[in-house]
């Protein structure tokens, strides 16, 4: 089994400075350490991107500088590991699963808390979890090691800027969690694959929370310009304030202009279900596009990966409510 680690940056890898912490251990020599005297031994590679970001950073150009690093080590490799920050590597995760979704060889995000060199870190049961999850035959697809748990990559979102078990997957069953042996719940969902895309690159979206006593004025001033697509943050099961004088004609106004809006909730767990009740009718009316169960990384990601594409209008609606790499789970139609 031979496994391609990509490192792009983030906490592990980091030391002090003056300034706080910032990209500068030996990541090399610490991961030759970890390998040392297993079954792994000589058969792990490393390539680090040039500059290492820190994942508050992280941009669409970098999940493309990432995706560009894993298949260029395809025919060298038979797994992979991308070490990423915590911060945004949820977003990385789902990211990687739409643009690699016909790959066929596992890869798996992870990180830590921690830097590697902090006595108590969390680095080293985290890459040695990666690289058991990496090479073992019950894993597809792209997925999230952090904790002792296997997540699918985007299903994870980042629930604790501290804890050691910082991730979890809202609205589905780990893949499986550590132990001896290891405990497996869920296999990874294929979806429908995405042929041959396009590159990923910047887009305007904005993502607007919901949140009491929000005017029309100021909604208004946050979406203009008008961007390329709006992801609205409701309430719940998809509810607005309708009935506030100017909300739904804002929003009516970016509809009239063809702009997706995509709504999800803040919920931690919850499926969007437009029309559910009155305050959620409007949007309905509107067209606008049921994030079901997604998470936010993964609606997020997405979207951007779908812009991408060049998919706008009734393809990018429909896009919406078609899985490409198991992201969304969809109400079965009786």
């Amino acid at each position: 089994m031979r496994i391609h680690v990509t490192y792009a940056g983030g906490t592990i890898g980091m030391v002090d400075s003056p300034d706080g912490l910032r990209p500068g251990a030996d990541l090399a020599s610490w991961l030759d350490a970890q390998l040392d005297g297993i079954e792994l031994s000589g058969q792990v590679s490393l390539s680090q991107l040039s500059p290492l970001v820190d994942s508050s950073e992280t941009t669409p150009i970098h999940w493309q500088i990432i995706i560009d690093d894993v298949r260029s080590h395809v025919d060298s490799a038979d797994a992979f590991i991308v070490l990423h920050g915590t911060d945004t590597m949820a977003y990385s995760s789902a990211a990687l699963s739409y643009a690699l979704a016909d790959f066929e060889k596992p890869i798996v995000f992870t990180g830590s808390q921690y830097p590697l060199g902090v006595v108590g870190t969390d680095a080293s049961a985290n890459v040695t979890g990666a690289l058991r999850a990496a090479g073992s035959p019950q894993v597809r697809g792209v997925t999230l090691f952090f904790g002792h748990t296997l997540l699918a990559g985007n299903r994870a979102t980042k629930t604790s800027s501290w804890a050691f078990a910082g991730f979890d997957s809202p609205s589905t069953l780990p893949v499986a969690r550590t132990g001896a042996p290891w405990q497996w719940y869920h296999g990874i969902e294929a979806g429908e694959g995405w042929a041959k895309p396009a590159p990923y690159t910047r887009h305007d979206v904005a993502v607007i929370d919901i949140v009491p006593g929000l005017s029309a004025e100021r909604l208004r001033a946050m979406l203009t310009p008008a961007p390329e697509a709006v992801i609205i943050r409701a309430y719940g099961v998809g509810n607005i304030p309708a009935s506030d004088p100017g909300i739904v004609d804002v929003l009516a106004g970016l509809r009239a202009q063809d702009i997706p809006l995509i709504v999800a909730s803040q919920c931690y767990q919850s499926e969007v279900v437009l029309g559910h009740y009155e305050a959620g009718s409007a949007l309905a009316r509107l067209g606008a596009i049921s994030a079901h169960d997604m998470t936010l990384e993964a609606l997020y990601s997405k979207t951007i990966f779908l812009l991408s594409q060049e998919i706008r209008g009734d393809q990018f609606a429909q896009w919406m409510n078609r899985s490409i790499a198991g992201e969304v789970n969809l109400p079965t139609i009786a």
